[in-house]
């Protein structure tokens, strides 16, 4: 009797019970998907972010570095003769047009960077800003100056500058930008500057243009530079933050900036008032070092937006920064 009774209570679970479990692990297997699928999204969210702001970093970090120094050199020197040939017929060598120039989403730039959707090409709706300065780093101390020979003597044979290339020699009293014909590394470095072919208009590097001049024991020589900063197309179909030389090649600076936007303070020289607000570049009346107003600060504003649709709706993360740079080498009014 006990035997058979005690297996007529061993009975499974009735369709029901299954059908309950069944929906209550759905629900907790459901929930264990939800929150991966959320902690997944905001991973992606947060590294979309982190890759917007280190790439915002790294293009206000180069570009502020470049504004900052623009008409400057590494002897302080406040007059610079420019010797360069035809140098008004070129952005990269016009230091007399001016050491920055902006342009806004209305100028194009057909002689450095035009709009287009070609590689490296500027993007149309955004602003652009050159930069010319002496090469505020590398430079090599002037042991000697010979201008009957037109030869530079430098404190080391170990440098890096090549015949061609474009320098800014300076000392205490005045600067000069002039071309490279001959470049010699033993026993000492020399750099040799004569008029040559396309090269120089004259072989005097005094200020005002073609006055003799003998540079100083202490003075330095470093590589001229000028760079043309712009929002282009990249080779991947998005956008990046570019800078152009004077070779003419796009560099690709900072991926994912969709835009950017350069305001410019102005001071009056003769008495020495700002502006009273930031000016886009078409309201610049002159960018030449002899203007009435010259630019002392801009502010720049990059767009940035992730390449992945990363956000809560589904949709690119953006965001607008900004940075405002002061110009270090302006003359005091």
């Amino acid at each position: 009797m006990s035997c058979r009774s005690s297996r007529s209570r061993v009975r499974g679970f009735s369709l029901v019970e299954l059908m309950v479990a069944l929906v209550l692990g759905l629900i907790i297997v459901g929930g264990v998907i939800s929150i991966f699928l959320s902690n997944q999204q905001a991973a992606r969210a947060n590294e979309g972010l982190a890759r917007l702001q280190e790439n915002a970093r790294v293009a206000f970090e180069l570009m502020a570095r470049d504004v900052r120094q623009a008409g400057g050199n590494l002897c302080g020197a406040t007059v610079t003769a420019n010797v360069l040939n035809n140098a008004a017929a070129t952005w990269w060598a016009d230091w007399d047009g001016g050491v920055i120039r902006g342009y806004d989403e209305t100028q194009d730039t057909v002689g450095i960077v035009p709009f287009g959707l070609g590689v490296g090409q500027r993007v149309a709706g955004t602003h652009a800003v050159a930069v010319l300065s002496g090469g505020m780093f590398n430079g090599f101390v002037v042991t000697g100056h010979n201008p009957t020979t037109h030869v530079f003597s430098l404190n080391t044979p170990n440098h890096d500058l090549a015949a061609g290339d474009v320098v800014m020699v300076c000392d205490g009293a005045s600067a000069a930008i002039a071309q490279l014909s001959a470049v010699s590394g033993a026993p000492i470095g020399s750099l040799t500057h004569a008029q040559a072919g396309t090269l120089n208009t004259t072989t005097d590097l005094g200020f005002p243009l073609g006055s003799p001049k003998t540079f100083q024991p202490g003075g330095m020589v470093s590589r001229y530079t000028a760079n043309f900063w712009y929002v282009g197309h990249n080779p991947r179909g998005g956008t990046s933050l570019y800078r152009m030389n004077r070779t003419g090649v796009p560099e690709e600076v900072a991926e994912s900036v969709t835009g950017m936007q350069a305001q410019f303070l102005l001071r009056n020289q003769t008495s020495g008032n700002l502006g009273n607000d930031w000016v886009t570049a078409s309201a610049v009346a002159a960018w030449d070092n002899a203007a009435a107003d010259l630019v002392v600060a801009v502010r720049l504003t990059l767009d940035l937006e992730t390449t992945n649709r990363v956000g809560t709706d589904q949709q690119p993360l953006r965001r607008q920064l900004f940075h405002v740079v002061n110009l270090r080498n302006r003359p005091a009014p």
